[in-house]
């Protein structure tokens, strides 16, 4: 048997192992994890005040999606507003705001607010949502307890259920019916695909983050582990104070893990959860969008650790992208192609496993080697990118 083949067979077996560990895993760690629903019997709050802040930098195709969500929320059972940080926006996300907060005058619900944030400081390297995010937590707060008082940053894609803001406040609040006192709750989305480059990389990518930052561990105080799913993080106002708050890490583009970080190691609570069932988002308008996005990340995701970012580029092609090159390979021999076939059956049986827990649909499962094939070319840009500064972008500023 030539050696050639005798290869192949071995890489298409390594990939049906590696596929059917994934999907047990992704049984074991999420798909019996705490999942925070709507509460039926909300009790009494240990908490006066929220602030709800979305950053935005031209956001006029989500901005008012997202308000519209916010605001047909139930009551959450005490004071709070609603500030939109606009970061110098050059589109129409501005005029939409305030437009929308000028039609909501009388009508109830929380205060609102529209902040213009201002030119970022000169000489301060400020990424991403970390300056706007700033500004609007620096905003006068309310008389009070800072410990009873709650901010919470939701992204503009994000859209809020109705039952969502009481949900959480009840989770971390909620007096007797409240676990441990928690310092930072973030919810895991259910992550909505719409574009053909969003179907092709997106389950793929969530299947990854699921088994790379375990809920389990994140929660566990005695773990270094750490995971904040920017989109949805709500902080208790004084633990956001002690870590220096969005500040402490403004020179940072993915902020949300380095202030998961500061908080577990301040001594501070973490508490991940999965929240599919109150908060949906939908990253990426277009395949531009999702390229941008992701060779942006991928990179610091791994802690700009090479081996790790190649290692998961070729696990990645392994398991999505070569049994289906398996397929015709088997002219040459039938096992090439049993092979194939039965690799393909578990990609199948991990997109089938997300329908069963999470509602994701089965569309476009057959292009998993596409998909594949997109991160396999994501990775190596994202590691020039981060390196060299040369195209490290996101929404049109560089991050270098």
């Amino acid at each position: 048997m030539p050696v050639a083949i005798v290869v192949l067979q071995g890489l298409g077996l390594m990939a049906c192992l590696g596929l059917g560990l994934m999907l047990l895993l992704l049984e074991w760690q999420l798909g019996r994890a705490p999942r925070l629903g709507p509460n039926p019997n909300p009790g009494p709050l240990q908490a006066s005040f929220l602030r709800l802040v979305i950053p935005v930098y031209n956001e006029e195709a989500n901005i008012s999606a997202c308000l519209d969500a916010v605001l047909a929320s139930q009551d959450p059972g005490l004071a709070w507003e609603l500030v939109v940080a606009d970061d110098g926006s050059s589109d129409a996300t501005a005029g939409l705001v305030q437009g929308r907060f000028q039609a909501d005058q009388g009508g109830g619900g929380p205060a609102r607010r529209l902040l213009d944030v201002g030119p970022r400081p000169e000489g301060e390297r400020w990424c991403g949502k970390n300056w706007p995010a700033s500004q609007a937590a620096a905003l006068e707060w309310p008389a009070g307890d800072p410990r009873a008082q709650w901010l919470l940053f939701i992204d503009a894609d994000v859209r809020l259920e109705p039952a969502a803001l009481q949900a959480v406040l009840q989770e971390v609040a909620g007096g007797a019916a409240a676990g441990p006192p928690v310092d930072l709750l973030t919810l895991a989305p259910r992550l909505e695909c719409g574009c053909l480059a969003e179907w092709l990389v997106q389950p793929i990518v969530a299947s990854l983050l699921g088994l790379g930052f375990p809920l389990k561990r994140s929660n566990d105080p005695a773990d270094a582990t750490a995971f904040a799913a920017g989109p949805f993080m709500l902080f208790r106002r004084s633990a956001y104070e002690a870590i220096g708050g969005h500040r402490a890490v403004a020179g940072e583009v993915v902020e949300d893990l380095a202030l998961a970080g500061a908080i577990k190691a301040s001594g501070h609570r973490l508490l991940y959860q999965l929240g599919v069932d109150l908060v949906r988002l939908r990253m990426y308008l277009d395949l531009a969008s999702l390229w941008e996005g992701w060779t942006k990340n991928w990179y610091l995701g791994v802690d700009r650790n090479p081996f790790k970012a190649i290692g998961s580029a070729l696990v990645v092609l392994g398991g999505f992208s070569l049994p289906w090159l398996l397929l015709p390979l088997a002219l040459l021999d039938r096992s090439l192609g049993l092979i194939g076939l039965a690799a393909i059956g578990l990609q199948l049986g991990i997109r089938l496993w997300s329908r069963w827990r999470f509602g994701t649909p089965l569309r476009y499962w057959w292009l998993a080697w596409l998909g594949g094939l997109l991160i396999g070319a994501i990775v190596p840009a994202s590691i020039w990118k981060t390196t060299t500064g040369q195209g490290w972008t996101w929404r049109g500023r560089s991050l270098a």
